[in-house]
């Protein structure tokens, strides 16, 4: 264990040589900021996920085209007796299919183009995967026309149109003018957050070409067989459309592997960048040794003075392994100030642009363990530097000049 006079000792030598050491401080805080905001964000992102997962979405199975992807262009065809032959399949208690279109939305001069979404108001599957109601104003009502729910961001002044939308007001979509009855709470992204919503039977007056349902969501009654219940579905799909196993033009997947699919793939994206960030650390050792083994250099005949009065190897040890461990944590602790501010103003900036679920994860052991991770990265880089220090013949040291 150092003393506190070899601490004292350690830390007037680090006055001493100030602007070096901030120089290596600043290397290391840069990498462990860079890694603070990368995990912030990546574990923000997994929480996210994780609502999904457990929320009420768990008991969710959707039916779409090819690869699963929604693609308006495709010839594929889900229509409603598709949507019977699943509510049949044993362990599907209830179905909804969704249609989904772009459309051109007017108000006070300005236009944008959107997505019109249908929904059935008293069997509201797609508000439940979304996890997503209505805050503001009504939900709207079976086979009701001329009237739309309109996603949070309608609400918002410069999200969509300059001035920010009301309950009640009006709003040309494709021409039609159609009241606002209520808002939808924020899901996180800009694009759902432009949604607008009609009923099914509403938007199939509204698209008479209508013919496919994008998708069709599905309820499972029980949770622990839903795997089981995918490959029914398939099945009865597969005998219904009278399509051989293999060369099917749909595809049924729990909306659980869904999103344990897209955190695979954002492990390797997070895994990456988590990578690089590593690399900068590693650089920052390096110049936290350089910085050890310029200042063993610098007072070697210090060192032999210190052993001559009878300092011990392991005090001399101390003192510098001390100095390069207090180098990272002064680096962990402004590293991880810098990476939480980065990342608080990061995800108001996100929020604003529309991307409300990419919010960073600021939680106190993520503090401490980077700080931790910072000294011990401090401490590692100079151990040899230290060791080496520790070793130094006494008479040799003396005469060096």
């Amino acid at each position: 264990m150092i003393g506190t006079e070899s601490i004292k000792y350690s830390l007037r030598n680090m006055k001493h040589r100030k602007a070096r050491n901030l120089l290596t401080v600043f290397s290391i805080l840069v990498g462990i900021a860079t890694i603070f905001i990368f995990v912030s964000f990546g574990y923000g992102l997994y929480d996210y996920i994780e609502d999904y997962k457990t929320g009420t979405s768990a008991n969710k199975i959707l039916v779409m085209g090819g690869g699963g992807a929604i693609n308006l262009d495709s010839p594929f065809i889900l229509n409603e007796e598709d949507k019977e032959t699943i509510e049949k399949t044993a362990g599907v208690s209830q179905a909804m299919g969704v249609y989904f279109g772009v459309v051109n939305i007017e108000k006070n001069q300005e236009s944008k183009y959107v997505y019109l979404v249908s929904y059935e108001p008293d069997n509201n599957l797609l508000f439940e995967l979304q996890t997503v109601e209505v805050i503001e104003g009504r939900d709207l009502q079976k086979n009701e026309k001329k009237k739309v729910l309109a996603g949070y961001n309608y609400k918002i002044p410069g999200k969509i149109f300059e001035d920010g939308l009301k309950v009640n007001d009006n709003i040309e979509v494709n021409g039609e003018s159609l009241k606002i009855v209520g808002f939808v709470s924020e899901v996180g992204s800009s694009t759902d957050d432009s949604q607008l919503y009609i009923t099914e039977e509403y938007y199939v007056d509204f698209f008479p070409e209508a013919d496919s349902y994008v998708e069709i969501i599905g309820v499972v009654e029980d949770t622990d067989k839903i795997d089981l219940i995918v490959d029914r579905v398939e099945r009865n799909l597969r005998k219904e459309r009278g399509q051989e196993e293999g060369k099917e033009d749909f595809f049924v997947q729990s909306f659980v592997d869904l999103i344990e699919s897209f955190s695979q793939v954002l492990n390797i994206v997070i895994g990456f960048v988590f990578l690089i960030a590593l690399i900068s650390i590693f650089v920052s050792a390096v110049n936290t040794a350089n910085t050890m083994i310029t200042s063993v250099l610098e007072r070697y005949k210090e060192i032999g003075v210190l052993k001559a009065i009878g300092a011990r190897n392991s005090e001399i040890f101390g003192i510098f392994l001390f100095e390069s461990a207090f180098l990272g944590f002064v680096a962990g602790i402004f590293g991880v100030i810098l990476g939480a501010g980065i990342s608080y103003v990061g995800g108001i900036i996100l929020s604003g642009l529309g991307f409300a679920f990419l919010q960073p994860y600021l939680a106190l052991e993520l503090f401490g363990l980077l700080i931790l991770f910072s000294v011990l990265t401090g401490a590692i880089s100079g151990a040899i530097p230290a060791w080496n220090a520790s070793k130094t013949n006494t008479v040799d040291a003396l005469r060096y000049e």
